[in-house]
This record gives structure tokens, C-alpha cells and sequence, in this order.
């Protein structure tokens, strides 16, 4: 594990109840590796943190109960005769995956290098000698994964496409690549003949190794979004025909915290990270941030202008952020803190993509000059970037607590303490098998609540999951048996009933992940897949969760 406490971060947490930084955030993603030591270590604060489990009023519900007879598969209509009703019948459902933690094929059909092929390679290793050079080898066996999907009746399946294996080096002036274009016509030709429609995100982190070396990436606001809009449009001229559903940029947030501010990410700029030999955590996240943001303001307005009227699609964003509760309910600076949070969290992208508003003011009030303006073009050209809805990635709560101290110059967090217990001791949710989530399907309720008002849009959920306690350390057979994951999939879908029902448009749900993949920074010890993936063999297993989801779904649509 990297020290969460010092610059290149090991401990968990601090004390049992404070999650102290950004891999408590971190929807799927945090980096670094663990040992025997780090999990015996990890094991340990999560039995402490069990022992409170008792009080919880935000429990995990047992909708899937403690099986004793492992050999007879669970019928979910079974053990969820009461599921609450009100999916509607045309909600949208799949799973999602990301190029770069699935494909392989790095150095096959005229792909280029991006930031994590060589962030990955580091001498001395910054992610113990894992890379994604392999992977899932996706980029060979996506016929099997595509049947897979059909196996599961997925009727939607969002996946990502790697820039630099379209353009192998970026730039709105290099050639493209025509062997990557055929690989993404199989793919997607080969989902539309299963009656799966495609999701495509055109940038899920993987930027040219060129275009960073060229001109430093996403720290060049004016470069980076002309490239990144040429690349779009070649998306869309040459698949757009086939793919109606688009996301410009997954998790903006995370781009921009952990590759340029705490640097545990490509392309690992930090100042306060001692493994990072280059940065400027201070002042470089928002930097990357608003090339990102108009980079996908480029992106959303070329579509809107040329492409939606004529091939019929519609475009949207994913935005990662946890829900934040008040850690002392009758403490109104605690209140505060915790809207602070999703500001700095959420705000800081969504106000700009959604609203095309300047940043929240609470973020002004803190960050000075070292949040940077956007003129009255930039404004006008978020405004023509109108979006058809809201991508939300979305896995676990928290609670926040001020801070009486005055915000330090590397904070990006809003100057609050992130705990996973509030004031009187009770957890936000039972731990599952990674340190930073814990199931709070309750609080995704009031998350959703609170996106809509504040945003708007209709809602497709495009990240929810989790991966099973201990599930880094099973063998197949007992992966395969994840009812875990099967009661985290069931609650969630159980709140969005919920929300619903208090009036919010969601309109779609792609649980985390089709398959076991390569966890960035992790490697491959945890498994956030429906799908068990050996990846010494590379065999596919299903596991239940994968054959279930499909009723977990049907049995909560209204009829």
C-alpha cells in the first residue's frame, strides 16, 4: 500500500474511524500493491471497524441471505419476494470495462504508447511490476467477452476507446490509425449483431504518450482540447453511425487529483509525493481540470452541432464523487463541510459540464487565482456543449467534519476531515473487499436526490460495484459464490427504486465490471468483476452475480 500519511502514502487509516485522503475517494481505483504485511494490516482495521457494526442504522441489507448449501444456485425471485417495483421497462442495464485495464495488445495493430503504458514501466516500479501489457487480452478474445454479454442478457454495454490506438500519437495533425478503427468496428458491429446497444466513452485515462511529451497533455489548456476534439470527431464520423450513446471524459476528478496533485496515478506529478520526480501539486490539478472540462466542451458542442441531428445519438459525462453526510448532525459547520465536499468533488466539474457555470464559489473562496477563469467564450462554448444527461459513478458515502485550521495550499478536499464513522460511532456501511468502500445504499438515494435537483439531467448510473470481502485471496470456485456482490447490487437498485420515487429520471445502471481486470495501480489482486477472470489462463468464469443481475433487475420493473 502506498502511505495514505506521507507523500508516497502505506497505512489504511490514521485512527479507525478517519479515512485520511484520496483512496477512500477512489471509485474502483486506488493504487499501489499490497503484501502479506499490508493485508494482514488491512485485516485488522477492518475487524476493529466490524466490531461496530452492531449499531449500525445505515446497515447493508440482507436481501440475500447466509447460504449452507453452496452447490444449489440461488433463485433470486426466491430470496427477494418483496422487491420494490418501479424500474421502468425500457431501463437501460450492462456492465462497463475501460480499455486500458482490459485490451492488452499494447504494442498490436499500430496502437501508440499512452501515460500508463509508461507510468506502469517506471524503474524503479511505482505499481510493483504490474502493467496492463496483457491484461484480459481483450483486444484478442472480444468475440468470447461480447458472448458473455449476451449469456447475461445485458442489454447495453459501455466500454472505452483507446485514443491511441485511433490516433497513435494524438495529435489533430497525425495520421490515424485504420487498424484501430477496425478493431472498434468488430467490437462494435459485434454488439449490435447481439442486440447489445454500445456505450462509448472516448477518454477513460489513457492520454498519448506524444501529446504529454509534446506539450506536457492535459497541462496545456489550449492544445490538448483542439487534439482531443479532432480525435472526437474521427469517433464520431466513424463509428457514430453504429453508436448512439457517448461519454466525453470518465472521472475528471480523478485525472486531476491523483495524476497531477497526490501523482499515485499517469502521469504521477506531484510535489508531495517523494516517488514523483516532477509537478506542482499546488496549482496543477486545476490546471489539467479545465483542459479537461473544455476539452469535453469541445467534444459535446462538435457533436451537438454535426453529428446528433443526423445520426440520432446523445452525449453525456461520467462524474465520479461519494455522498457526503454531516459527521455531527447538529453541528451546522459540519453540515457545511460536508456540501463543501461535494463541491470541491462533484461542483468543481459538474457546475461548469451541466450548468456551464463558473466553478463553486466555495472553491473560488478557498483556491485564489490558482483556480483559473473561464472567459466568456469558454462560457459560450460549455453552453453550446448541452448535455442529454448525467453520468454518475457512484460507489460508497462517507462522513465530513470541518476543519478549525485554515485550509493548506495542497488541500483539494474543501478543509474537511473524510471519516467512515460519524460523531456517535456508527459506520456508514459494513467494510467490503477493498478498504475505501463501504455499501451505503441509502445514502445513494439521497446522492441521487441531490444530483437531480442540483443538476437536472436524467441519470444513468455508469459505474456501481464492489468486489467481495477476502475476494482478492479466494480461489475460483469460491469467487464465483459472491453474494456479496449480489446483496450490494440488489440494495443499490433498491435505492434507485427509491429515488424514483421521489421524483428522479434514472434512466440506465452498468454495474462495475464485466470482468476481473487490471485495477490500475493495484494489478490484479482485486476483483471487481461479474465475470472471473484466471489471468494466467485468461479463461472467463461467470460468476452468480453475472447470471443474476438480469432478474435482480426484471423482478424490480414495473410491469
Amino acid at each position: 500500500m502506498l502511505d495514505i500519511d506521507g507523500p508516497a502514502g502505506k497505512g489504511l487509516w490514521g485512527s479507525v474511524d478517519v479515512v485520511h485522503d484520496d483512496f477512500s475517494e477512489r471509485p474502483h481505483h486506488a493504487q499501489g500493491n499490497a503484501d502479506d504485511k499490508d493485508h494482514e494490516s488491512n485485516a485488522s482495521q477492518i475487524a476493529i471497524l466490524l466490531s461496530v457494526q452492531q449499531h449500525l442504522p445505515l446497515h447493508f441489507p440482507q436481501s440475500i441471505p447466509a447460504r449452507s448449501d453452496t452447490s444449489v444456485p440461488i433463485n433470486m425471485a426466491s430470496v427477494e419476494p418483496k422487491a420494490p417495483k418501479g424500474l421502468p421497462p425500457s431501463f437501460v442495464w450492462g456492465f462497463a470495462t475501460a480499455a486500458y485495464q482490459i485490451e492488452g495488445g499494447v504494442s498490436e495493430g499500430g496502437r501508440g504508447p499512452c501515460i500508463w503504458d509508461k507510468f506502469m514501466h517506471l524503474e524503479p516500479s511505482v505499481t510493483n511490476g504490474v502493467n496492463g501489457d496483457v491484461a484480459c487480452d481483450h483486444y484478442h478474445k472480444f468475440e468470447e467477452d461480447l458472448d458473455l454479454l449476451a449469456k447475461y442478457g445485458a442489454r447495453a454495454y459501455r466500454f472505452s476507446i483507446s485514443w491511441s490506438r485511433i490516433i497513435p500519437l494524438g495529435g489533430r495533425e497525425d495520421p490515424v490509425n485504420e487498424e484501430g478503427i477496425a478493431f472498434y468496428t468488430s467490437l462494435i458491429d459485434g454488439l449490435l449483431a447481439r442486440n447489445i446497444q454500445p456505450w462509448v466513452t472516448l477518454y477513460h485515462w489513457d492520454l498519448p504518450q506524444a501529446l504529454h511529451d509534446r506539450y506536457g497533455g492535459w497541462l496545456n489548456v489550449e492544445e490538448v482540447q483542439k487534439d482531443f476534439e479532432r480525435y472526437a470527431r474521427v469517433c464520431f464520423e466513424r463509428f457514430g453511425d453504429r453508436a448512439k450513446n457517448w461519454i466525453t471524459i470518465n472521472e475528471p476528478w480523478i485525472v486531476s487529483i491523483h495524476g497531477y496533485s497526490i501523482g499515485i496515478d499517469a502521469p504521477g506529478r506531484s510535489s508531495t509525493n517523494k516517488q514523483c520526480s516532477e509537478g506542482d501539486s499546488p496549482r496543477e490539478p486545476w490546471i489539467a481540470a479545465k483542459a479537461l472540462i473544455m476539452s469535453h466542451a469541445r467534444a459535446a458542442s462538435l457533436y451537438n452541432k454535426e453529428f446528433k441531428a443526423k445520426q440520432g445519438g446523445r452525449i453525456g459525462v461520467s462524474i465520479n464523487g461519494d455522498y457526503y453526510e454531516p459527521w455531527d448532525p447538529k453541528d451546522a459547520r459540519d453540515h457545511e463541510a460536508a456540501e463543501r465536499r461535494m463541491e470541491f468533488h462533484i461542483g468543481w466539474f459538474a457546475n461548469p459540464m451541466m450548468l456551464a457555470q463558473d466553478y463553486p464559489a466555495s472553491m473560488r473562496a478557498q483556491l485564489g487565482d490558482r483556480l483559473p477563469q473561464f472567459t466568456d467564450a469558454e462560457l459560450s462554448l460549455l453552453r453550446d456543449a448541452e448535455l442529454d444527461f448525467y453520468g454518475m459513478n457512484y460507489y460508497t458515502a462517507q462522513f465530513a467534519r470541518h476543519r478549525s485550521t485554515p485550509a493548506e495550499e495542497t488541500d483539494h478536499k474543501g478543509n474537511v476531515d473524510e471519516l467512515a464513522e460519524n460523531k456517535a460511532g456508527v459506520s456508514v456501511g459494513e467494510p467490503s473487499g477493498i478498504w475505501w468502500l463501504r455499501p451505503a445504499p441509502e445514502l445513494f438515494r439521497k446522492h441521487l436526490v441531490r444530483i437531480y435537483k442540483k443538476y437536472g439531467k436524467p441519470i444513468y448510473i455508469t459505474e456501481n460495484g464492489c468486489p467481495c470481502p477476502g475476494e482478492e485471496k479466494m480461489n475460483k470456485e469460491e469467487s464465483v459464490r459472491d453474494e456479496y456482490r449480489q446483496r450490494y447490487f440488489a440494495t443499490h437498485l433498491d435505492a434507485i427504486v427509491g429515488a424514483l420515487q421521489d421524483g428522479v429520471e434514472v434512466k440506465g445502471y452498468f454495474a462495475w465490471s464485466l470482468m476481473d481486470n487490471m485495477e490500475w495501480g493495484l494489478g490484479y489482486d482485486y476483483r471487481f468483476g461479474v465475470t472471473h477472470t484466471n489471468y494466467e489462463t485468461l479463461e472467463r468464469t461467470p460468476k452468480e452475480s453475472a447470471l443474476r443481475l438480469r432478474s435482480i433487475i426484471e423482478s424490480r420493473m414495473s410491469t
